[in-house]
């Protein structure tokens, strides 16, 4: 009876992966590799046993297209929800100062969300139990690496699968390495007859780590193909690029301050003594840093990969809200040739349900919840209409923020007509108006009532409006609406909602430009090859390059000309292209600026208020409290320290 329930199980994993891998399916996800001997050696038979294997290692990829499993999205300052109502967060415990040494939050060591007793695999609880999805990486490339093995099996094909698993395997380890900092390097399983001094593994240093990393992902390149050609069953699947630029992302993590002559974690040693960070900086990192980015770069461009660009459509639309629709679609469009690595195991359709707003009279809460609020200082960050930050526009006045001011008709496609609304809303960049609604925004998507950017849908924020906070659990709680991640596509009835899910994007060819441009700063200083990478991001969103805005715009005109100007610059800019995707949270520990943003007060407008007056109150949501260094690094878990004595514990945990 056990045989035929794994037979079964089997079947429905390889209905489930054809499904995954061809028109991005909803997230249930079946890992139903069991760990007896006999089953594993089936499974290496026949080419199409081995082939659900493989496809059972992708199973262990984090759900980042999830609102409840991207730690980037809710564990930091860029996004906050209403506590304990629409959806349960353990990440946003995080958020609120609540992690813990004793079952941690998004305890990714022991693979679960929330510490505590067994959770099913099958439940959200396991998706993160990348440890063990190394283990079956390791099984997968150990017998596919064995003579005789999958006698069906073309050396050609064998070799494209090695990768992939190569590449899953370095993933999970730098995951890891980002959460936890110095961890275990899982190269081999350790046998279970294994002696005791094998089987209790230590922590091995950051450099180590980044160095294993970092050759692996290299050998997973060499094995991967360029692009997909199979774009009706394969897209999703692991190429060259994607490699490449996940290896650039190490190295530059690795080259900063975090990682990369960091004296406060010189204490932290394991029981022999090694030393488990390298506290003198060295430039070689960067350098090394530079190189990677620089390949990585000519290979994402060699397979077609580009900032997206809004295509053609009927309708009737202003240059404009293209420019806002290229911003937003860059995201959200389906595996579009921005995204260099997109995450087939995570379809984003509960984050979009959960960002989306109510926009008439009539529509459902609950198919639009309007939960993701970013707060006020996330909408500051953004640049003026200028291309430089608010705080430093000599031509513009944002002292006044809560000011109110009402809206012309040249204003008209991002506030309607004749609103009044805060300054803040006003003289923005495009992405502003791309990734934020707010009382008085435009909000165009594809059902428009005028199929044109003219009469579209505006947003109404105040408490008695539509997609005002009177909703018993589902409330914006800033009153800043997160439009960047709901694709165009959506469409609302006063009964249901339509939402086209996107497989969530990893890597984005933005986020690849702004990497080598940081990695290029930081070895040759500024120049004008840096800047180049940053103005074709700036491009894209319908600015000025950064010599035109600063030299014309800014308080602080030559703050390019130098290596730590631009690098302010930098980070800015990555703050702002890439909000709302979760590489905020992590950028600011790397940079070593958590502890100055995480403890700054969570404020929005008072979305209780009934009237202007009311409304555009700054109000003060939460005081953010992070302590360094302890919590730029996750605590391990107790039940593991007592399990393996060989691992020791984070500082201050």
């Amino acid at each position: 009876m056990t045989r035929i329930r794994k037979i079964k199980n089997i079947i429905i994993l390889s209905i489930t992966m054809f499904v995954l891998f061809g028109i991005q399916s909803c997230e249930s996800f079946l890992d139903v590799v069991p760990d007896n001997v006999a089953t594993i050696e089936n499974a290496f038979k026949l080419r199409n046993e081995a082939e659900k294997y493989l496809f059972t290692l992708y199973s262990f990829m984090p759900r980042n297209g999830n609102t409840e499993h991207n730690i980037g999205l809710l564990a930091g300052d860029e996004l906050w929800i209403p506590y304990e109502k629409s959806i349960t967060s353990y990440a946003f415990e995080i958020a609120r100062g609540n992690q813990r040494r004793a079952n941690p939050f998004m305890d990714v060591w022991s693979g679960r969300l929330q510490g505590g007793g067994p959770q099913p695999s099958g439940s959200a609880y396991g998706h993160y139990r990348l440890f063990t999805g190394i283990r079956h990486c390791n099984i997968f490339l150990e017998n596919l690496q064995r003579s005789g093995s999958v006698p069906d099996l073309g050396e050609i094909e064998r070799r494209r699968w090695i990768g992939e698993a190569e590449f899953l395997k370095a993933y999970y380890h730098y995951y890891l390495l980002r959460m936890y900092g110095p961890i275990p390097i899982i190269d081999t399983n350790v046998p279970i007859d294994a002696p005791e001094d094998e089987v209790n593994v230590k922590r091995r240093s950051v450099d180590d780590v980044v160095n294993y990393i970092a050759d692996l992902l290299e050998e997973a390149a060499d094995k991967l193909p360029m692009t997909i050609t199979d774009r009706t069953t394969e897209m999703g699947r692991l190429t060259r690029p994607a490699a490449m630029a996940l290896r650039a992302k190490l190295l530059v993590m690795a080259a900063s301050p975090l990682f990369n002559g960091n004296s406060d974690y010189a204490t932290l040693t394991n029981k022999d003594g090694e030393q488990l960070f390298n506290t003198s900086f060295e430039m070689s990192k960067w350098e090394r840093a530079l190189a990677a980015t620089t390949v990585a770069v000519a290979d994402a461009e060699a397979a077609g990969h580009f900032l997206y660009q809004f295509g053609q459509t009927n309708f009737n639309l202003t240059d404009t809200t293209i420019t806002e629709l290229s911003i937003r679609q860059a995201v959200t469009e389906r595996y579009n040739p921005e995204h260099v690595w997109a995450n087939p195991v995570s379809v984003a359709v509960n984050l979009q349900r959960d960002a989306m707003a109510p926009l008439m009279a009539g529509h459902d809460h609950n198919h639009a919840r309007k939960i993701l609020s970013a707060p006020i200082k996330i909408a500051r960050q953004f640049y003026t209409k200028n291309g430089v930050p608010i705080n430093e526009d000599r031509t513009l006045d944002f002292s006044a923020i809560d000011a109110l001011r009402t809206a012309t008709r040249e204003e008209r496609f991002y506030i309607e007509e004749g609103f009044r609304t805060a300054r803040i809303n006003f003289d923005r960049e495009p992405r502003f108006y791309a990734s934020l609604g707010f009382d008085g925004a435009k909000w165009y998507k594809y059902d428009s009532p005028t199929q044109s950017d003219e009469g579209t849908y505006v947003l109404r924020a105040k408490y008695p409006d539509y997609a005002g906070s009177s909703h018993a659990f589902h409330t914006n709680e800033t009153g800043y609406y997160i439009k960047k991640l709901v694709d165009w596509n959506q469409a609302m009835t006063t009964s249901s909602a339509t939402y086209r899910g996107y497989a969530w994007p990893e890597i984005r060819m933005s986020d690849l430009y702004l990497l080598h441009a940081e990695a290029m700063n930081e070895v040759e200083g500024s120049n004008p090859t840096v800047i180049e990478y940053i103005d074709r991001v700036r491009a894209r969103a319908g600015l000025e390059g950064v010599v035109y805005s600063w030299q014309n715009f800014s308080n602080n005109p030559n703050k390019y000309s130098s290596k730590d100007g631009l690098r302010d610059i930098i980070h800015q800019e990555r703050m702002i292209e890439l909000a709302f995707e979760g590489q905020r949270f992590w950028d600011l520990r790397r940079w070593k600026k958590a502890n100055s943003f995480l403890n700054q007060p969570i404020t929005g407008w008072n979305v209780r208020g009934e009237n202007e007056a009311s409304y555009y109150q700054i109000v003060t949501l939460f005081s953010q409290r992070f302590v360094a260094p302890r919590d730029y690094f996750w605590p391990i878990g107790e039940s593991a320290i007592i399990q393996n004595p060989n691992l020791v514990q984070n500082l201050g945990w």
